[in-house]
């Protein structure tokens, strides 16, 4: 007979990245499916355009992925990052741009009565926000590990107000991710009238929208924090050595 070790096993960061994967997709697959149902049932074209802001959702998400995967090594990281961080930002806001079609509902008569398009909308935002927090915790992930920390959290302080600003612009304003790269001197000008100019509108949106964001994700990340460190304590309660004949 002699000793075994028995370390309990890391939890497989490669299975709940798909099983996250599997989920949001399966996620999105029913939204598609709920407006294919409304379309069918009032042959009204009403809340289509969900799918497509849906779309634009997944985007960021990719985007955050690949930069994660990639910034593996590290000898790429410095070069790459501050391209993969623009780009992400340009198109993030479009994730929680979602939470605000809610104002649709009010927008006239439905053709199914308003609790279905009720959940056709939670579907489509909560698809949408966990989209947004999971890529950006990838990406608060990869600036903690190439910059520390606190770099990290400050990054999600940036975004978080970059995010709101964006959401304002493209709700009220009516501007979307493509007139960055299309038209930047004109996105470039109107924001500096608004910041130079803002309305109540604009400050009031902007902060709570900021703070209700913000919340989610420290909610989101701290339960995170709590499973993994349950994880390692039931890891470190296992028998280390048993007896093996």
């Amino acid at each position: 007979m002699k000793p075994r070790t028995n370390v309990g096993k890391a939890p497989d960061a490669k299975k709940y990245r798909l099983a996250i994967f599997a989920l949001l997709a399966s996620a999105t697959i029913i939204c598609t499916g709920l407006i294919r149902l409304r379309v069918t049932l009032t042959g009204s074209m009403r809340y289509t355009f969900l799918i497509w802001n849906l779309f634009l959702a997944w985007i960021p998400f990719g985007m955050a992925y690949f930069t994660y995967i990639s910034a593996q090594r590290r000898r790429w990281l410095l070069l790459t990052l501050p391209f993969s961080v623009f780009l992400w930002l340009i198109f993030f806001p479009n994730a929680p741009y979602i939470l605000t079609d809610f104002q649709h509902l009010g927008s006239g008569g439905s053709e199914l009565p308003i609790w279905y398009d009720v959940l056709v909308l939670i579907w489509f935002a909560f698809t949408g926000l966990f989209l947004g927090m999971i890529s950006l915790f990838l990406m608060q992930e990869v600036i903690r590990r190439a910059f520390g920390r606190w770099t990290g959290w400050g990054f999600i302080a940036g975004v978080t107000l970059l995010t709101s600003i964006g959401v304002y612009v493209g709700r009220f304003l009516r501007w979307n991710s493509w007139d960055i790269l299309r038209r930047p001197g004109g996105l470039a000008g109107l924001t500096l009238q608004y910041a130079a100019n803002p309305s109540l509108r604009s400050i009031a949106f902007t902060f709570l929208f900021s703070i209700f964001f913000l919340f989610v994700y420290l909610l989101l990340y701290t339960f995170g924090r709590l499973l993994a460190e349950q994880h390692s304590i039931e890891n470190s309660t296992q028998p280390h050595s048993d007896l093996m004949v």
